[in-house]
């Protein structure tokens, strides 16, 4: 992918880092520090080790694995606790997108997971039920790590097993030439450890840059996988990337540099989250895709995204669930009639449209409801985000879509007698007293003839909306509630009722 098409990483909310790179309760900590062995014998008659190994093994699993491992060092009656938990998670280094990792930072957290890895992994006496996370750096110590795992993998039982393998650079200060790097040292660690990835179930990859039978040969070697993660991978200009695995089951890309990914046959696929891509055309076409059933697609339209239809993006596949977010810019979903999406829109129960920007009309978004007869619940999330960028100039120098935000969403009722029959929430968040909003509620009520309950909600609200004080006109007192209901003509539908839902933290 050409350097003016890579698009940035888009900012998004990330669990803050531990200073250990882990999230524990470490009331029991003090435990952990170190005490000569020649001590034991002083230890020997505390209550603590007199406990069943039950109760110690509880302990154990509420430390940090830094602290769970060196527990070992206590005393011979301490040794084989660790040894014995039935799950592990460790976690080095920070996800946060803003967060520069040294090199330092790198070698240290490495140098800390191998220790934590071969004090928990080697000489182990009891199965191992799961990994249920490995998170550390692409380098020197990835291999060994790895080495070590397959050890396990090899001689133990272990259900899931889940590597997150980091880079040093961030997604938004990696270059192309960084990408490389990190591909070739990715490969690198495949190669020397293909028994470690045949065990995995889960894989979390990002930042690298491969060739073009690397991505069918990992796949190839993960034969377990069942969920797999890909954020600002990419296989060089122009790629297209084809999926084919017996056993994955939920899929995750984001920040998708290639040019289209095709689903080629994903049997047991049940799950789609498909967010940010650079491609100018359509991103992403489903092959065989049977058990498909939660499709979630996210993008900020700059100038060179084209409107999608999702009668042609989607395919063959037929989902249930299907959740579009707009990013508070401009739409990029064609409306189509209910004939071109008969195929895609026949099984669905839920539609989320969300972050919709408070610029558009929303008359546009009833194609979804005529198109789809089997419809449940229609969520509209309508809001305008804090941090968009607002600078003409700088919105002409990221590229982005300088059209008004809901151009291409012209939509009229087919039929003025349309009825749809299964329709029974109605969620609207972000609702605000205008003519929009109202408009909008009675043209579903009009045409959900069995439409049960309406939801009224606040927008979201994060730390800058509050510390702005941005004020909005959502009917928050009594009266201005039975205003709204009054609007409504409610004595039409007496078995209909309206909520206006607490917004809760």
């Amino acid at each position: 992918m050409s350097s003016s098409l890579r698009r940035p990483a888009a900012a998004r909310p990330i669990s803050k880092p531990s200073a250990k790179g882990l999230n524990s309760h470490n009331r029991w900590s003090s435990l952990a520090n170190l005490i000569p062995e020649e001590e034991e014998s002083y230890y020997q008659d505390d209550r603590l080790s007199n406990l069943p190994d039950d109760v110690l093994l509880n302990i154990v699993e509420r430390l940090d694995i830094a602290d769970a491992a060196r527990t070992s060092t206590l005393s011979r009656r301490w040794k084989p606790i660790p040894s014995m938990l039935p799950e592990i998670s460790i976690k080095v280094g920070s996800v946060d997108p803003e967060h520069d990792r040294t090199c330092n930072e790198v070698v240290r957290a490495n140098a800390t997971i191998l220790g934590a890895t071969r004090s928990l992994l080697e000489n182990r006496t009891a199965n191992l039920h799961a990994i249920r996370c490995m998170r550390f750096f692409l380098g020197d110590a990835s291999t060994t790590v790895g080495q070590t795992v397959r050890n396990t993998i090899a001689t133990k039982k272990v259900g899931l097993a889940e590597f997150d393998i980091l880079t040093e650079k961030v997604t938004n200060r990696c270059t192309d030439d960084d990408m490389v790097t990190y591909g070739r040292q990715l490969m690198a660690f495949v190669d020397a450890c293909p028994d470690t990835f045949s065990g995995l179930t889960r894989l979390k990859l990002e930042n690298v840059m491969l060739g073009g039978s690397d991505f069918p040969k990992i796949f190839s070697i993960c034969k377990r996988l069942v969920f797999l993660r890909l954020d600002n991978c990419d296989m060089g200009l122009m790629s297209l990337l084809e999926l084919q695995h017996p056993q994955l089951r939920e899929l995750e890309m984001e920040n998708i540099q290639f040019e289209r990914v095709d689903l080629n046959c994903l049997p047991e696929l049940t799950t789609l989250t498909f967010s940010w891509w650079a491609s100018p055309r359509d991103p992403l076409s489903f092959g065989y895709v049977p058990l498909l059933q939660t499709v979630s697609i996210a993008n900020t339209t700059l100038s060179y995204h084209k409107m999608l239809k999702l009668s042609e993006v989607l395919g063959n596949a037929t989902i249930s669930n299907l959740h579009l977010n707009f990013e508070s810019e401009k739409i990029w979903v064609k409306p189509e009639g209910p004939k071109e999406l008969s195929q895609v829109f026949n099984k669905l129960r839920l539609v989320h449209l969300a972050d919709i920007s408070k610029d558009c009309d929303l008359t546009w978004t009833m194609f979804v409801l005529q198109g789809a007869p089997s419809l449940e619940e229609l969520r509209i999330t309508v809001r305008d985000r804090c941090l968009l960028i607002r600078d003409k100039t700088e919105r002409k120098l990221q590229r982005y879509s300088e059209e008004k935000k809901d151009a291409g969403t012209e939509w009229e009722t087919s039929a003025s007698d349309f009825k749809h029959h299964n329709l029974s929430v109605l969620r609207i968040i972000g609702f605000q007293s205008q003519d929009k909003f109202v408009d909008y509620v009675t043209a579903v009520m009009e045409a959900a003839v069995n439409l049960k309950d309406i939801y009224l909600l606040e927008k979201p609200m994060c730390d800058t909306c509050t510390r702005m004080k941005i004020k909005d006109r959502y009917p928050r007192t009594t009266k201005r509630r039975n205003l709204i209901r009054s609007y409504f003509n409610m004595d039409m539908h007496p078995l209909l009722r309206i909520h206006f839902p607490v917004r809760t933290k």
